[in-house]
């Protein structure tokens, strides 16, 4: 029913939105000898927007062809060098000619960012992926919408997602490092424990958790109390629905991507109208740098996939409603979880202050769970001053979490290094 209602509200739509793309047209043109009036810019701005906010946004490109290293540019290229039906495990290859140019000459680390499962696409983290690319070798987990994902290729669960992270970090060899943005924390702490307890050499070497629902009973956010809140069954008949022809996953349940984009926008839907007031007011005074911060932004923000039912369920259940493994609950393919069992993984946990998606606090709680680590082993952070986004994106990021980051995988790396060479 509410994919019905979405597709339905789209096609319906078409009529006007192809009239906005004309008249934005016209008006925008060289030719029209009125464009550059007010009443043209008015025209133009109001015709613009309407055609943005119903028009479809797809998955996003990277747009990372190079990145600056110390003072030098060095050319990227992302390389799927993995994948599965669920994710594409890619590369972003750095230029080796440029890289010598730029006075680096030895091996950086491999760090793989798993970027969360949650209704946006792994881009959204292009600017954390563009902070590692100066010091590591980036690997990141680029999910697949569900929606083009066959029924043939069956199900995605919860313990699935912990398979897939364990998998990716064979591919990176012994000892990478792995970060976790939001979501993933849980499922990435469980696969870590897990390789810990099987002594594999692809063992994480440090992980980090950003703004991760550890621990989510830990200052509860709107978000984490709606989960609660609400029984179980809701969420399975409320918020699931069957993908339609002619998507490749025709048949198959999801929780859609469009739902979750609500969710989010519903949160702060004054702030998001006024970005779109402004946005309209800069397009009309012909402030066209102003009006393309807020198209990058929201191209970003309104490219959504749909969530596999298994998936988001078990989520649901797992970690928002009965606290599984901050509990010594979770148990994975008939094994108990145990991150006790990881003794030579160094621990980060990084939190903003105003994090309204994960409060402070419910990262912090994987120190308490890795009761096996020194605290030589273990540090945690707080950003000042910025909420959820701020933790993995943006100028306090880049310029105050980022080098703590690097600061902790270097020293890390070192003892691994040193460890190595003596044995």
């Amino acid at each position: 029913m509410l994919y019905s209602a979405y597709e339905a509200a789209y096609y319906a739509s078409t009529p006007l939105r192809l009239a906005a793309r004309l008249t934005r047209d016209f008006w925008s043109s060289p030719l029209n000898p009125a464009k550059d009036t007010e009443l043209g810019r008015r025209i133009f701005a109001n015709a613009d927007l309407f055609a943005n906010l119903t028009r479809r946004y797809g998955r996003p490109d990277w747009a990372i062809d190079s990145v600056e290293i110390d003072g030098q540019p060095v050319r990227v290229r992302p390389t799927v060098v993995w994948s599965s039906p669920w994710v594409k495990l890619t590369h972003f290859t750095r230029d080796m000619a440029d890289l010598r140019r730029a006075g680096r000459r030895e091996l950086a680390p491999a760090v793989l960012i798993v970027a969360p499962l949650s209704g946006h696409y792994a881009s959204l983290l292009r600017g954390t992926v563009q902070a590692f690319l100066q010091d590591h070798e980036v690997f990141i987990t680029d999910w697949s919408n569900a929606r083009d994902v066959s029924l043939m290729e069956g199900r995605f669960d919860f313990h699935d997602y912990v398979d897939h992270v364990r998998d990716m970090l064979r591919q990176l060899g012994p000892r990478p490092h792995v970060v976790a943005v939001c979501q993933p924390g849980p499922a990435v702490l469980a696969a870590a424990a897990m390789m810990a307890e099987d002594g594999e050499d692809s063992r994480p070497g440090t992980m980090t958790f950003m703004g991760s629902p550890i621990d989510a009973r830990l200052s509860p956010t709107v978000t984490n109390k709606l989960a609660e809140e609400r029984p179980f069954a809701w969420f399975k008949s409320t918020m699931i629905d069957t993908v339609p022809a002619p998507y490749p996953g025709m048949g198959r349940r999801v929780y859609p991507g469009f739902v979750q984009l609500y969710s989010f926008m519903s949160m702060n839907m004054d702030k998001h109208q006024d970005a779109h007031k402004q946005y309209l007011l800069d397009l009309m005074k012909g402030d066209g740098d102003a009006a393309e911060k807020h198209l990058e932004f929201y191209d970003e923000y309104l490219s959504v996939l749909d969530l596999p039912e298994e998936f988001y369920l078990q989520t649901i259940d797992y970690v928002f409603q009965n606290y599984l493994l901050p509990k010594g609950e979770l148990v994975h393919r008939g094994r108990p979880v145990q991150p006790g069992s990881i003794r030579d993984i160094g621990l980060l946990t990084v939190e903003g202050e105003n994090d309204d998606i994960s409060g402070i606090g419910q990262t912090q709680a994987a120190h308490g769970l890795c009761t096996g680590l020194s605290d030589d082993f273990k540090e945690d952070y707080v950003q000042p001053h910025v909420g959820h986004y701020g933790v993995f994106n943006g100028r306090r990021f880049r310029e105050e979490i980022y080098p703590r980051v690097r600061a902790f995988v270097r020293r890390h790396q070192d003892g691994i290094e040193k460890a190595s060479n003596a044995a």
